[in-house]
């Protein structure tokens, strides 16, 4: 049964710090077999990665079937219904402008002492795309990882998926080619990771890691960082939702839903100003759970985490939001606004009544690839700069060297660094001399 809580209550603080430091992702301890994995792709290459294949997805490959070639991909894009085709197209256009408009802007003057300072930006050469497969896959979760790559000006965009017992959803290889991914591999698991970042006879090694895996996958992108940038280690989805009685509890309902059903360990919790749309709200759930395709995930979800928070007014909302920082954050309000100006910690924020979480995941705009676990506190969702990094540019002149150059030695020789004082006094003499 989900959990109830009110802020009127006796022992609310206390009840409210236990959900938000309740653990949902019960990792297994993989570690070891991870490094063994990735010691066996750096050691054996291509071999590696088809003995794992055939172990964990009954598939037999051989180095040249590794790789997903053009004809299966045009076959998949036949073989999806037009609708969808559609569907990817539209979502892929808006996720693409919207990303557009995140690329920086490069910075270049000329200070108060001459000189020159700045910053440029430039793409990773190669970004390495994880994406869960089977028939259960996401193709808007391509969209999603690979789009921003491509605005960013990435040349080589890999992708990994898994294909157990030889199955693959054939929008994801749709989407991959209208989201400009250069290649396709069947491999998943730790060994696509170590392949990603180390690189085969067949695979080059990419410069960073994105996408969502299971424990093993999570715990490779962990022990292969520093060989390559990685996005986020990914923890079970979750939505907040903030709402008040106006709202039609069966469309709160469906949005609390709508995340539940991805994972048992994922959250969903509402946060309201009266007991009674809370109760509306809980008795709407359960009878959409008999509805609903993954019903029994979703039931799961919602008896082990779910939670019910009222508050004697919306005005408690702001501190707990905070304390929460969800991944999702629904403001199901009148004036939704006034409430978003106040937080400070959400991964993406959903405005008014008829803006689900849902829209979001597919053709919004904004990436649907956002901090779990609180971890919006201190990170962003997926974005362009993800596959950018910057530069800084230093110019000096005689003149402006000289400006700079006293307080500059004068900090070297307080720590003792005396070849840094040196480096700078005997442009300081030579231009004395000169």
């Amino acid at each position: 049964m989900a959990k109830r809580l009110d802020s009127r209550a006796p022992g609310f603080a206390a009840a409210f710090a236990a959900l938000v430091e309740e653990k949902r992702a019960a990792e297994p301890d993989v570690a070891r077999d991870v490094a063994a994995i990735i010691a066996a792709v750096r050691a054996r290459g291509d071999e590696a990665l088809i003995d794992y294949t055939k172990r964990f997805d009954r598939l037999a490959l051989t180095p040249e079937r590794l790789r997903i070639g053009r004809d299966e991909i045009d076959a998949a894009e036949r073989a999806c219904a037009p609708k969808v085709i559609d569907a990817l197209r539209f979502a892929a256009q808006r996720v693409e402008a919207y990303h557009a408009r995140q690329r920086p802007e490069a910075l270049d003057y000329i200070d108060a002492q001459g000189v020159r300072l700045g910053a440029r930006w430039r793409p990773v050469s190669a970004a390495g795309l994880y994406v869960p497969g089977g028939t259960a896959s996401y193709p808007s979760s391509v969209l999603m990882n690979a789009l921003p790559a491509k605005v960013a000006g990435v040349a080589r965009i890999v992708m990994v998926v898994p294909t157990p017992d030889d199955a693959l959803e054939p929008a994801v290889l749709a989407a991959a080619k209208l989201a400009g991914v250069s290649e396709i591999y069947r491999i998943g698991g730790a060994q696509a990771v170590a392949a990603l970042a180390y690189g085969t006879a067949t695979i080059a090694p990419v410069d960073k890691i994105v996408g969502p895996g299971n424990a093993y996958v999570a715990e490779a992108k962990r022990q292969v960082y520093g060989v390559v940038g990685i996005d986020s280690i990914a923890g079970p989805s979750e939505i907040l939702v903030v709402s008040d009685a106006k709202s039609d509890p069966a469309w709160i309902a469906a949005d609390l839903l709508s995340q539940a059903e991805h994972d048992v360990a994922a959250q969903a919790i509402l946060i309201t100003d009266d007991a009674g749309f809370a109760a509306r709200v809980e008795t709407e759930i359960a009878s959409q759970l008999a509805t609903l395709p993954r019903g029994n995930i979703a039931a799961a979800s919602w008896a082990r985490f779910g939670a019910l928070i009222v508050l004697g007014s919306l005005d408690e909302a702001p501190a707990l939001i905070d304390a929460l920082a969800p991944e999702h954050l629904e403001l199901a309000l009148d004036a939704p606004e006034r409430l978003a100006a106040r937080l400070n910690h959400a991964g993406a924020i959903f405005l008014g009544r008829y803006t689900p979480e849902a829209i979001g995941d597919y053709v919004a705009g904004p990436n649907h690839v956002l901090p779990t676990a609180r971890s919006a506190r201190f990170a962003s969702g997926l974005g362009v700069l993800d596959f950018m990094k910057r530069s800084s540019i230093i110019g000096c002149d005689e003149a402006s060297f000289a400006a700079l150059a006293p307080a500059a030695i004068a900090l070297a020789e307080a720590e003792g660094l005396g070849a840094h004082a040196h480096s700078l006094a005997i442009r300081l003499g030579r231009a004395r001399d000169q």
